[in-house]
């Protein structure tokens, strides 16, 4: 079973976000071939705008009247990781609204959620037998859906990051041949939590969110990064544990083995470790977990996009993690981007892959 469930449309189509007065939003043609043509992208910040003009000034994009699919941003919800509780289908939604109840930031009445499987339901590892669990307050559901009716167009589909990510990630694959094979996607922006997402088979096993260190994407990155010299400060991998307040997502200790039980084991953290290093341990300790948890899937390589940088820092990566890393292209399926800015496409990129949904539903 994939998330979400409905099929998508075969006209254009729009994805739009709705986060911080933020409005992101793209505007694409489905081609043959799975391909899209991308009429319209970019990003409208509400700024000292009153509801009028700043309602004039989206639907001037032509968004009324037209059926929207709305993503949700990594901030909007929470991504817990629980075990599949063992009851008819129809029924799994309310097993699982009880076991999250104690790891939701809110009251479990105040939310809304849904289920997915973790993995194809093939893989044998530790991570089998588990489901994610999308949990957004009804606040943020309604706000969406408001917000869609001031603009007078209709909410076809409500979507998440992480899922949009493994759409990006499985159009790869297909391309690549290697669609079976596990793949690791990192996609980094300023302001934004990084979002780690490991997928084979067109299924989401893995993720994990961490933030991106201010001004990494703009600094100067270590030459040397020791990944094997753990460093304090960071969670050390066995107690890599749901962060049920961030919405982090990795496993628990119980699926890992030969781990060390102390953090202190890990030794100090050098005075004057840079913001490079700190990203390369987050990522590296992620790729471990994966390891142990799915050691029937090996993992193939890691895709990035950081803009402008995402070349420079694949070929860093490569370099510091011993890992095959190149950068996220685009352009084999979406034609039409033209000059937008660094921003703006770090921004709509996650809406770039809920375009490659084969399925939807709304919260």
């Amino acid at each position: 079973m994939r998330w979400p469930w409905q099929r998508s449309f075969s006209t254009n189509q729009w994805v739009l976000s709705w986060s911080g007065q933020e409005l992101a939003y793209v505007h694409a043609k489905p081609l043959e071939g799975g391909s899209f043509d991308v009429l319209a992208l970019g990003v409208e910040h509400r700024g000292l705008d009153d509801d009028n003009h700043f309602k004039q000034r989206l639907q001037a994009l032509g968004l009324k009247g037209v059926d929207a699919t709305f993503m949700l941003r990594s901030d909007q919800y929470q991504l817990l990781q629980i075990d599949t509780p063992n009851v008819p289908v129809e029924e799994l939604r309310a097993a699982a609204r009880y076991q999250v109840r104690e790891m939701l930031q809110t009251h479990v009445d105040d939310v809304t959620i849904d289920v997915m499987r973790v993995g194809d339901g093939q893989q044998k590892g530790a991570g089998a037998g588990h489901s994610f669990v999308v949990a957004a307050t009804n606040v943020v559901v309604k706000t969406t859906l408001d917000f869609a009716a001031s603009l007078d167009c209709r909410v076809s589909v409500i979507d998440i990051q992480e899922t949009a990510q493994r759409n990006l990630q499985t159009a790869m694959a297909m391309r690549d041949g290697s669609l079976e094979r596990a793949s690791a996607a990192l996609i980094l922006a300023e302001g934004q939590q990084a979002v780690l997402t490991i997928s084979a088979n067109e299924e989401l096993f893995y993720t994990r969110r961490f933030d991106v260190p201010d001004g990494f994407l703009t600094g100067t990155w270590g030459q040397g990064v020791a990944v094997d010299a753990p460093i304090d400060g960071f969670t050390p991998v066995q107690e890599y544990v749901p962060a049920y307040g961030s919405g982090d997502i990795s496993l628990d200790s119980d699926f890992l083995v030969d781990a060390p039980t102390s953090s202190a084991e890990y030794g100090a953290m050098p005075a004057n470790d840079d913001q490079s290093q700190r990203l390369v341990l987050e990522v590296q300790r992620s790729l471990d977990v994966w390891d142990r948890t799915w050691s029937s899937l090996p993992l193939t390589g890691v895709r990035v996009f950081a803009g402008e940088r995402s070349a420079e820092l694949a070929t860093w990566l490569t370099r510091q993690l011993g890992q095959v890393v190149v950068p996220l292209d685009l352009k084999p399926v979406f034609s039409g981007l033209g000059p937008v800015s660094a921003h703006d496409l770090a921004t709509c990129l996650p809406l770039l892959g809920v375009l490659l949904r084969t399925e939807g539903s709304t919260l």
